[in-house]
């Protein structure tokens, strides 16, 4: 899984899987694997068909429980009486993947002749669902009105992914990625406290080009901004993110806006600051960028064997350029990378940048810095509010900083 998909705090919280008969019910697993890593407790429905391909026992040896088979049969963890009402009474969402072309007729026309319908059936809450099959199956225009049909019963659909099939054939059909169906399944159990919200995550490093090869930048991941935008729209907002140059993915739900150099980043944010209600700008921006040498590559024997001095220009300062022209009902976190006096720093970019909400982290400590899957920072809002938070991954401080700016 992606280090910014990876949210916790989801314990309490309880998937219902339903699996059904395909070449891609193995990736199932992964999904059971990935709920647990967030800590949420998981019961499974396997098809008979599904049972050609993986048994129950590899659902039950990683935790699953119950695992629901056939109707009327002892099923592992259940009693059997109401195994097909249980999951509506205990499960906060269903998630049905692999979905074949049967299973997704029957959920469209209301059927329940096996465990799977019936219990889909009978859940009220949200269900998702993400089919795999071959490409000319999904292409009839039978496979097309039942999908059709669940969006309109309320599924939340997950298009299938294009590539090779299993057959043979190439088209689109394939399981969408695993990373993909656990995201959307986290959304539905998240709280939507950010819905109808417009928000702005920059991030990544910026690449600063001096000759045909070389350029000035920095070891930034990207990481901290990537959890900020996941977290923004498991909660509901929707996000667009202005990225440099990283290889981070994001859910197709967010927006991409992909730029090279400070001067990008700058006409991209500023561009689309008037609609947004939020911003968040954690990108490692070059304050400097060096006067370009030119198209070509740069020869050491230019310099015959002297050293070599390169003069440099200012970049546009984003983050206030932004505070400068916030309107009073937008919100603008900002994150400052500091080696040492992290407190003063802060307290004087949160006023000299009109900021709402800083966070600042001390890059020189272990763990709180580029390219780690941490952050420890320090945590200063308009209103005088100071806090200084342990060492926690930056799903977690991205969460936690959407609350703190949440907050009255």
């Amino acid at each position: 899984m992606q280090s910014h998909y990876s949210f916790s705090g989801f314990m309490g919280k309880r998937v219902h899987m339903g699996v059904t008969g395909s070449i891609a019910a193995y990736k199932a697993l992964d999904l059971v694997r990935s709920f647990q890593e967030s800590e949420c407790m998981v019961s499974t429905v396997l098809t008979e068909a599904c049972t050609k391909f993986i048994q129950p026992l590899s659902f039950e040896a990683l935790g699953a429980s119950p695992v629901y088979t056939k109707m009327f049969e002892a099923n592992s963890g259940s009693d059997t009486t109401f195994d097909h009402l249980e999951p509506g009474q205990l499960a906060d969402v269903m998630v049905i993947a692999p979905a074949s072309a049967n299973t997704m007729a029957k959920l469209a026309f209301g059927l329940a002749d096996d465990m799977l319908s019936c219990q889909a059936l009978a859940f009220s809450g949200p269900k998702l669902i993400a089919p795999a099959m071959n490409p000319r199956m999904w292409a009839a225009p039978a496979t097309q009105r039942n999908w059709d049909m669940l969006g309109e019963l309320g599924y939340i659909r997950i298009q299938p992914d294009s590539g090779h099939v299993a057959c043979g054939d190439t088209g689109t059909g394939r399981l969408a990625p695993v990373d993909a169906i656990f995201i959307e399944t986290l959304k539905a159990l998240s709280p939507q406290d950010l819905a109808g919200k417009k928000v702005l995550v920059s991030l990544g490093p910026t690449r600063e080009p001096w000759d045909a090869v070389r350029f000035w930048s920095n070891p930034s991941s990207g990481l901290m901004g990537g959890c900020m935008a996941v977290a923004a729209y498991l909660r509901g907002a929707d996000v667009t993110v202005v990225t440099g140059p990283t290889e981070l993915e994001f859910p197709v739900g967010i927006a991409r806006v992909s730029v090279t150099t400070a001067q990008q980043m700058y006409e991209a944010c500023m561009d689309l600051w008037p609609e947004m209600d939020m911003g968040c700008l954690t990108a490692a921006v070059a304050d400097y960028r060096p006067v370009p040498y030119g198209t070509d590559k740069f020869k050491k024997t230019s310099t015959a064997g002297a050293g070599l001095s390169i003069e440099f220009e200012t970049n546009k300062d984003i983050l206030k350029s932004l505070g400068t022209c916030k309107k009073s009902s937008q919100k603008l976190i900002g994150f400052a990378a500091e080696t040492r006096h992290l407190r003063e720093q802060a307290e004087r970019k949160l006023e000299s940048k009109n900021l709402d909400v800083i966070a600042a982290n001390d890059i020189s400590k272990d763990g709180s810095g580029f390219g780690v899957p941490t952050n420890q920072v320090f945590v200063l809002d308009a209103k005088g509010r100071k806090e200084l938070w342990s060492q926690l991954p930056k799903t977690e401080v991205a969460w936690r900083l959407w609350d703190h700016l949440l907050l009255d």
